[in-house]
């Protein structure tokens, strides 16, 4: 769902970019990273990139594909807490979406490559909903569960923002790819209720790992999209205990916001308590910005 493996620029965050920020990541008692991209498992340096921030007491999370957990399975289980896999659906759905031939099934066999590796490593997924697979949440679950994943959570599709490398905001052609129409919205709301309902039952405590409140906030976003509903931001305190570092040294509040600085030159320490940052986050509301208003996620993390 994003525009990132387009890119014919192959940058990456290396050990070069992590020494002169490790006094940095301790003095803001850094806690928790999490790896994404594009695919982490594609940087060259991610193993050396993990061992030394394990060895700073760092949780390190995986979020992937999937595509090359078989091929780097030791790595990931020496290195990281936690695995996020993107799951789109069952089987033929998540092959269509990903465009992979026998995508599914590589995945499944990732997963299961790195349980020999190591049985305990918690793995999850994560199913961004849009036209293709609205109608099928109880089956992308279900998969989930054939995989002995340990749970799973729903996000919609991101349609409006510049985030994850789009240049300018996707055309309305693009969106409308993506996009749910009204009867489309219905088909959701089923499914939502459906998981609602009966998936403690059918899956077990926390294995939907969103709330009633978050999983019906799936439908409310596509219908704030037609414009059929005002957009409502979510709880979140992402721009005051987070931060999202880019390959080129970006740095944002979150994935949605415009940049507040960057590490060429300086540290992250800086940029984080820096002018433009603070002003960043004391003119912040989140309540009534049009960004949060829209946002498709959200952090509300509590120490």
């Amino acid at each position: 769902m994003c525009d990132i493996w387009k890119t014919r620029e192959h940058k990456k965050f290396g050990v070069s970019d992590l020494e002169p920020q490790l006094d940095s990541i301790r003095r803001l008692g850094v806690r928790w990273i999490v790896f994404s991209g594009g695919e982490p498992l594609l940087n060259p340096e991610l193993s050396v990139v993990s061992s030394i921030l394990r060895k700073e007491g760092i949780r390190l999370t995986l979020l992937t594909t999937g595509l090359l957990l078989r091929k780097y399975a030791a790595d990931v289980a020496l290195n990281f807490d936690d695995v996020i896999v993107s799951l789109d659906g069952p089987p033929r759905i998540h092959d269509e979406i990903r465009r992979v031939d026998n995508a599914f099934a590589i995945l499944k066999e990732g997963i299961r490559a790195l349980r020999e590796k190591r049985n305990d490593i918690r793995v999850t997924a994560r199913s961004t909903v849009q036209k293709a697979n609205h109608s099928c949440l109880w089956e992308t679950a279900l998969a989930a569960k054939d995989m002995h994943l340990d749970a799973i959570s729903f996000l919609a599709v991101d349609l409006t923002s510049p985030a994850f490398n789009r240049s300018l905001v996707w055309p309305v052609s693009r969106q409308t790819e993506l996009a749910l129409s009204l009867s489309e919205i219905a088909a959701l709301e089923t499914e939502v209720e459906s998981l609602i309902c009966n998936g403690e039952r059918e899956f077990g405590p926390s294995f939907i790992t969103e709330s009633p409140a978050k999983l019906r906030r799936l439908a409310r976003h596509f219908r704030a999209q037609l414009g059929l509903e005002r957009p409502q931001s979510p709880v979140c305190n992402a721009p005051w205990v987070s931060a999202v570092v880019e390959t080129d040294g970006t740095v944002r509040p979150c994935f949605f916001h415009e940049s507040i600085g960057n590490l060429q030159g300086t540290t992250l320490e800086a940029v984080i308590n820096g002018a433009k940052a603070r002003s960043f986050r004391e003119n912040l509301d989140i309540s009534s910005n049009s960004i949060c208003r829209k946002c498709v996620c959200s952090l509300n993390y509590r120490v």
